[in-house]
């Protein structure tokens, strides 16, 4: 009887982490052999509705933050990550795990040392520019490395690319554009605009956005400006006029999320975004153009997400601070009435892109618990 490879998989906090460890899970599952998967995450993020929405249990263990000041909870520290590295260490001995995944994210850490003491090959996936501390501390003993970007700095590191949806990675812009304008409620025909700034919206992008058409409306003695906008606001923020009722504007049209991102990828000729991992990985392998406005704060790992593109010319960066109003009002019109500048920004940004991440991955996964089925240590259980 073939030995069934048992494969748990670590990640969470932020979609960023976590979808991708449902892409390669999801690839796993379509995988020969077919692995038996367990998730683990932490009780407070994003995972906890996320994994059982695409099918698969979680379990968990405490999230153990680094205090940013000296505190009571800078002493209890140790303790709570002791306990969180045997909690890793009971889930990786209950589903006696061939090999361990790990995308990054507070949980990741003591999963990656539980798994150390255990001698569990671990295969880490770095979705960032600039890697993060968990990732950087599995990656010293892990069997394989996978990358979504050149030049982490983490050692054994290969290049695959962003483990993501089929639905993305296998979305064909042109032949989906016209049914998914018109599921959106958009005109199938009008050159579209699509403004996101992720899951929790971004306020500054959509202030210098509304700022910009009301601009473009006044100037047109609000005419219809030729092109249509699809501003996805993100949850509890809806615009709004000055008497609180939903905004209207000539070829504005805004909801609060969509259920599948490949639906506004396939309507948009030009999208406008922050700069998170995950969306300048889909955007380039679906080849749309954007104007990407990196997050401001942090480590300045956005900005570093796009410089690929902005060299490539798949897409233009603009920083935080210089998305305004006006740049919407001078810029955006000109683009969307330039195809042959969309279609050049849309050739270099798909030059880039890696639609075959998730498979990439799940391969080494099965090699990493293969190898282990040859070697499995007497140790494990003690």
């Amino acid at each position: 009887m073939n030995h069934v490879p048992s494969v748990v998989m670590a990640g969470g906090g932020t979609a960023g982490h976590v979808s991708p460890l449902l892409a390669i899970a999801d690839a796993l599952r379509e995988a020969e052999p077919r692995p038996a998967i367990r998730l683990v995450g932490t009780p407070s993020g994003m995972e906890t509705r996320l994994v059982p929405a695409a099918g698969y249990e979680l379990e968990t263990i405490a999230r153990v933050p680094m205090p940013r000041r000296p505190s009571l909870d800078l002493l209890k520290l140790p303790f709570r990550f002791v306990a969180a590295v045997r909690g890793a260490q009971n889930i990786l001995r209950r589903a006696e795990a061939d090999v361990v995944v790990g995308v990054g994210g507070y949980v990741c850490t003591p999963v990656y040392l539980a798994a150390r003491r255990l001698h569990i090959p671990v295969v880490v996936h770095e979705a960032n520019a600039k890697a993060g501390l968990a990732n950087r501390v599995g990656a010293r003993f892990a069997a394989a490395v996978g990358t979504a970007f050149e030049g982490t700095g983490l050692p054994g590191a290969e290049l695959v690319g962003m483990p993501m949806s089929r639905r993305i990675a296998g979305l064909d812009r042109a032949a989906a554009r016209v049914e998914a304008r018109s599921a959106l409620g958009l005109d199938p025909q009008l050159p579209t605009l699509v403004v996101t700034g992720g899951s929790s919206g971004a306020l500054s992008v959509n202030q210098a956005l509304i700022g910009g058409l009301r601009r473009l409306a006044g100037d047109a003695g609000a005419e219809h400006p030729g092109f249509q906008v699809l501003h996805v606001t993100g949850s509890g923020k809806a615009m709004v006029d000055e008497d609180g009722e939903p905004l209207s504007l000539p070829g504005y049209h805004q909801v609060e999320y969509v259920d599948g991102m490949e639906q506004a990828y396939a309507a948009a000729d030009l999208i406008i975004a922050r700069a998170g991992a995950g969306t300048v990985c889909e955007l380039a392998a679906v080849g749309l153009p954007s104007i990407l406005v990196p997050l401001p704060i942090g480590n300045g790992e956005q900005a570093q997400n796009a410089s690929d593109l902005k060299a490539t010319g798949g897409a233009i960066v603009k920083p935080d601070d210089e998305f305004t109003a006006d740049y919407v009002a001078r810029v955006v019109p000109g683009l969307l009435a330039d195809p042959g500048r969309l279609d050049t920004m849309s050739a270099a940004a798909r030059a880039l892109g890696r639609r075959d991440a998730a498979e990439q991955m799940a391969r080494r996964v099965l090699d990493a618990a293969a190898g282990q089925r040859g070697v499995r240590a007497p140790k494990r259980g003690h």
